[in-house]
């Protein structure tokens, strides 16, 4: 019995070590850039509890479709730490992305959240694909308003609107700031760019179709 107890323990020790967005050890700590007087928890300073406003928990306009005249045909408009301080320590976020007709999300990653995804609007062909260990398996579903979809954790993802109509899907995600990395933008768009020696080979394909690819404006759908 008292191995079972011992074991138990520290699998809890080990889950909460490994966890993304540690649980806040106060009910607030509102993100805020003046460092005078203020504590340094989980990436941003601590406002005095006592000096904490309404505001410090409000984003409005999240309602108001976004612009997706680009060359993705679609914006995502996050809601993070950033946005709301008071989501400092909280572990929690989301982000509202409207999609132009045929508007892709591209395929990306957020290292430090899984994302859950409930379309309002549209028809979206959402997958991920699985790690290596896995066998890179395409998981895929063309999703309707009120479906919801889960990207877990650190894997590659995408939505991509198949309806002549605009689309809009409401995400949320497991981390005040989940990070969001492109795949095309970090390897052909990186700063500076990545030895062409190096993507030649990881993609097998010839020197001037890489040199191509690095050349051409990688579009951040983030605002």
């Amino acid at each position: 019995m008292k191995l079972l107890v011992a074991i138990l323990v520290s699998a809890l020790a080990v889950s909460r070590n490994l966890a993304y967005d540690p649980s806040p050890l106060q009910d607030v700590c509102v993100a805020i850039n003046d460092t005078k007087s203020a504590v340094f928890v989980n990436g941003k300073f601590c406002k005095d509890p006592n000096d904490i406003i309404a505001d410090d928990f409000l984003f409005q306009g999240l309602n108001v479709p976004r612009d997706t005249n680009n060359k993705l045909g679609s914006t995502v408009t996050a809601v993070t730490v950033e946005q709301i301080p008071g989501l400092n320590t909280l572990g929690i976020s989301l982000a509202r992305i409207d999609f132009a007709p045929y508007g892709l999300n591209p395929p990306h990653t957020h290292p430090r959240g899984t994302e859950i995804l409930v379309v309002v609007e549209g028809e979206l062909y959402v997958g991920f694909v699985t790690s290596n260990q896995l066998g890179n398996k395409l998981i895929t579903k063309v999703l309707k308003p009120g479906d919801v979809f889960v990207f877990p954790i650190g894997l590659i993802h995408f939505q991509l609107n198949v309806g002549e109509t605009k689309a809009v899907a409401i995400a949320g995600l497991s981390s005040q700031n989940p990070g969001v990395i492109t795949i095309a933008n970090a390897v052909f768009g990186s700063k500076p760019p990545i030895n062409p020696n190096v993507l030649t080979k990881a993609f097998q394909v010839d020197a001037n179709v890489i040199k191509y690819l690095q050349s051409q404006f990688w579009y951040d759908n983030n605002s």
